[in-house]
């Protein structure tokens, strides 16, 4: 048996992975990108910087639509994990903004996301209400931290009701029950608060009397 020429199947087969290649690194760099600036979105809202909040998220949808064109003809790099992990994080940040604001949650395809990542982001915006939450107790608001935990809890209702199997929501249901956990750790803290509150009103009173 003759050995077989192999330059030709080299050549096509290198062309092909060395486009492949140089797509998966630019869309991996693209949502980087988007990663970073969701995160800092986050960090400018719970400064109230709303302005640079919203720029940030404009500039991560806009990189990560960008990705998504990029990726078009590469599903195999499209469904890989750091797409979904910057689209989370994404979905994160755009949800986390609404809350806050009090506004109706923006919808998937209005935010141009799969349902999948979107609730993902969901999930793990519960974070970053006890986030909220804490802060508003320690500057000794018990209002929106009552509004704040009630929002918490809608989602986690939500979360739970969405009974698909893991396979299908990328791991939902470890996302949900962390959620519930910090739910349940953010009501002990509003409670004790609570309930400390009315102690020293009771001994300020008692003191006045």
């Amino acid at each position: 048996m003759a050995t077989p020429d192999l330059d030709a199947v080299a050549h096509t087969v290198r062309r092909v992975l060395d486009d492949r290649y140089a797509v998966r690194e630019r869309a991996l760099a693209d949502c980087r990108r988007v990663i970073r600036a969701s995160a800092n979105a986050i960090r400018s809202l719970h400064r109230g910087q709303w302005a640079e909040a919203e720029e940030l998220m404009g500039e991560a949808g806009a990189l990560l639509e960008g990705a998504y064109e990029g990726l078009a003809a590469h599903p195999d790099i499209l469904h890989a994990g750091f797409v979904s992990d910057a689209a989370k994080e994404y979905a994160e940040a755009r949800l986390t903004a609404a809350l806050f604001a009090g506004e109706p949650l923006p919808l998937p395809d209005e935010i141009g996301l799969d349902p999948v990542p979107y609730l993902h982001g969901l999930g793990e915006a519960v974070g970053e209400l006890r986030r909220r939450l804490l802060d508003r107790l320690r500057a000794g608001d018990l209002e929106e931290p009552e509004q704040v935990l009630e929002a918490m809890g809608a989602i986690v209702d939500l979360l739970a009701e969405l009974d698909y199997p893991d396979g299908m929501t990328a791991g939902l249901r470890r996302i949900t029950d962390v959620a519930r956990s910090l739910t349940e750790r953010s009501r002990a803290d509003l409670t004790a608060t609570v309930v400390q509150e009315r102690l020293r009103r009771e001994l300020a009173e008692r003191l006045d009397g």
